[in-house]
C-alpha cells in the first residue's frame, strides 16, 4: 500500500489546527533496515507569539532555525540527551510547531523493539523521546521536508476510513512556562498516549 505524504498546505495553518488534524495520521520512517509506521495519537501545539514555552519565543538561533522555515519541515531538538520530533507550521518566517508526543505502533514492530530494547508494544513510542528512538530519528532530520514522501513523512491513514475521532484537549506536559494552556491533544480511547489523561475539554473532529 502506498502512503502519500501530506501537502505543504496541510501544515501551512495555525499550530492548534494542525495539532488536532495530525491525530489519526500515520508517521512513516523508512531505512535500509526496513519500514516502521504508526498512528499519531498525541500532539502539542507551540505558538509563534505570546507562548514562552515555544523555543522560538526569544528569537532565531542556530538550534531553532527550522521553526522559521517553510511549513511541513521537521524541527528536531534534544532534551535530556534525547531527541524530539516536531512539524513546522504556518508560513515561512512565522515560528510555530507541533510536537508529536506519541504514536500507536502499526508496522515494523520488530524493528522498533530492537531499537528501543523492549518487547512492550505500549511503551515503544509512548512519549516524544521514545518515539524518536523507535523511529531512528535524530538531529540529522532537522529541517527535513516531511512532504517529500521519503525516509520520514506523514500520511493519511486509510484504516480509519473517515472514522470520527474523540479528541481530548488538555494542558501541555513537561513545560515550565505557560503550562496551563490547553495545547495538548490526544485520542481519548488510545492506550498509547503518554502522561496523565487530564480532560478539561473534549471535542469531536
Amino acid at each position: 500500500m502506498t502512503f502519500l505524504s501530506l501537502s505543504h498546505d496541510f501544515y501551512a495553518r495555525d499550530p492548534i489546527t494542525v495539532a488536532r488534524a495530525l491525530l489519526g495520521k500515520r508517521l512513516i520512517r523508512e531505512t535500509s533496515a526496513g519500514l516502521a509506521a504508526g498512528r499519531i495519537v498525541e500532539t502539542e501545539a507551540y505558538l509563534s507569539s505570546r507562548d514562552p514555552a515555544c523555543h522560538a519565543s526569544r528569537g532565531l538561533t542556530k538550534k531553532n532555525a527550522a521553526m522559521f522555515g517553510p511549513p511541513g519541515r521537521a524541527y528536531v531538538y534534544m532534551i535530556h540527551a534525547r531527541w524530539c520530533l516536531n512539524t513546522v507550521t504556518e508560513q515561512e518566517g512565522v515560528p510555530s510547531a507541533v510536537l508529536i508526543r506519541a504514536i500507536e505502533p502499526l508496522e515494523g514492530l520488530d524493528l522498533m523493539q530492537q531499537r528501543r530494547g523492549t518487547q512492550v508494544i505500549r511503551d515503544l513510542a509512548r512519549g516524544p523521546a521514545r518515539l524518536c528512538e523507535a523511529f531512528a530519528i535524530d538531529r540529522t532530520y532537522d529541517h527535513w521536508d516531511l512532504t517529500s514522501g521519503r525516509e520520514l513523512w506523514i500520511a493519511d491513514d486509510p484504516l480509519l476510513n473517515g472514522t470520527p475521532l474523540r479528541i481530548i484537549r488538555s494542558a501541555r506536559i513537561g513545560v515550565t512556562s505557560a503550562h496551563r494552556r490547553l495545547l495538548r491533544f490526544y485520542l481519548a480511547d488510545s492506550p498509547f498516549v503518554s502522561g496523565k489523561r487530564i480532560a478539561p475539554r473534549t471535542a469531536r473532529r
